[in-house]
């Protein structure tokens, strides 16, 4: 590692503004600080210091995902195992299908978004944020296995572009990229983003080529590429052989990296305990999708209690990385439960009494970070207001 240091400031220079390669100031800069801690310290006086900056907090999202990315690689195989009926598959054959249909995606996302973003920052001759080290690793996992990349670049140029650059990039942004690029797929190629046969790897393209999918030989009975939101009641859990369980532990078909409650949960703690993310965005999203979850069940909406719209869909893996987006979200502490509880309720809103559109967790996210910065303002104003008459009264 030192000789790799000496090297780094031994080229240093050259890539310095005046230097040989001063042009590609931001490009080597970003390189540095992925290698090696910055070594930026402050001059003067300041009222707050604190070891945590941008750099460590990107890496400790990424590690919550982690445990969902893991579970979402050994769910693909797992499924395009029961799928297509092959019993002689072991752990590993499983895994290893899994890496082979994910893997892309994330080369995809990563390449293609760090790829503009490395451009955007030459062009304005700022430095390259560490912002889309999240964003890539999210937006593979809220897409089905089976979406095609040349669509999948597509949408990660549109989200990187639109979502972020056009605001000022990281940090300036409106509305979270990741659920743009997934927003975008959903509208501009709906049939790659729902029905029954995107969401196990494989069987678009068995599907495609009219033989094993389509005839139906080599599938065991009962099994289809469809999540529970298909079928939303106890009677069509019942005979897609699914169940409450099931949907916890993640052995489901879905997105790759929305499966799992369990996964899912171990990111929310490691975020709640290193204090990255709002657990208060969190508690309240939760409870305002079981007071709707419930609402529907007691006017009949629905046949499932509340607490099965937690683990149904992207609802739990929404909550915990995507609402809780601190540049999107709510800032105001009081702002936050608010703005967490709209989330859970209009998600599972959509999900009950809009039957065109059955996962309401992307409309939700992206409708409350519009609506943050509003929420934000009145918070403020009240509180303002509140003291203003503590004054008058004293």
């Amino acid at each position: 590692m030192n000789g790799l240091r000496k090297l780094t400031d031994k080229i240093k220079p050259s890539f310095e503004k005046g230097g040989k390669f001063g042009f590609l100031h931001s490009t080597f800069d970003a390189f540095e600080t992925f290698l090696f801690v910055p070594d930026t310290v402050t001059r003067r006086g300041s009222h707050v210091r604190d070891c945590v900056d941008l750099k460590r907090v990107m890496i400790m999202v990424v590690l919550a995902l982690v445990p969902a990315m893991l579970f979402g690689i050994w769910n693909v195989g797992f499924q395009h195992k029961l799928a297509f009926g092959l019993n002689d598959w072991g752990f590993w054959n499983i895994v290893w299908y899994g890496i082979v249909k994910v893997i892309p995606l994330y080369l995809v996302s990563y390449i293609v978004g760090l790829g503009i973003e490395f451009v955007s920052a030459q062009i304005k001759g700022h430095e390259v944020n560490e912002g889309y080290l999240v964003s890539g690793m999210l937006i593979p996992l809220i897409v089905p296995v089976d979406v095609p990349l040349w669509m999948l670049a597509i949408a990660v140029a549109f989200a990187v572009l639109i979502g972020k650059e056009v605001f000022g990039g990281t940090g300036m942004n409106i509305w979270n990229p990741a659920l743009i690029a997934r927003a975008f797929l959903f509208f501009s190629y709906p049939s790659k983003m729902s029905g029954d046969t995107i969401w196990t790897g494989g069987m678009t393209r068995y599907m495609a080529e009219g033989t094993a999918y389509a005839s139906g030989n080599g599938l065991i009975d009962g099994v289809s590429g469809a999540t529970p939101l298909a079928h939303p009641t106890s009677e069509g859990l019942m005979a897609a052989g699914t169940d409450f369980m099931d949907m916890f532990i993640g052995t489901i078909p879905g997105s790759v990296g929305e499966t799992s409650a369990i996964a899912i949960l171990i990111g929310a703690a490691i975020l709640i305990w290193t204090g990255v993310a709002s657990w208060k965005i969190m508690f309240s999203s939760v409870i305002g999708g079981l007071a709707i979850g419930y609402l529907g069940y007691a006017v009949g909406s629905t046949d499932l209690p509340g607490y099965y719209q937690l683990v149904m869909g992207g609802f739990l893996f929404g909550t915990v990385f995507m609402a809780t987006d601190p540049v999107t979200s709510a800032q105001t502490e009081c702002g936050k439960w608010i703005y967490g509880f709209l989330v859970g309720a209009l998600a599972v809103t959509v999900r009950l009494w809009n039957p065109g559109y059955p996962e309401g967790m992307m409309l939700a996210i992206l409708l409350m970070n519009t609506f943050a910065p509003l929420i934000d303002h009145y918070v403020i104003e009240f509180s303002i207001k509140r003291r203003a008459k503590k004054v008058k009264i004293a």
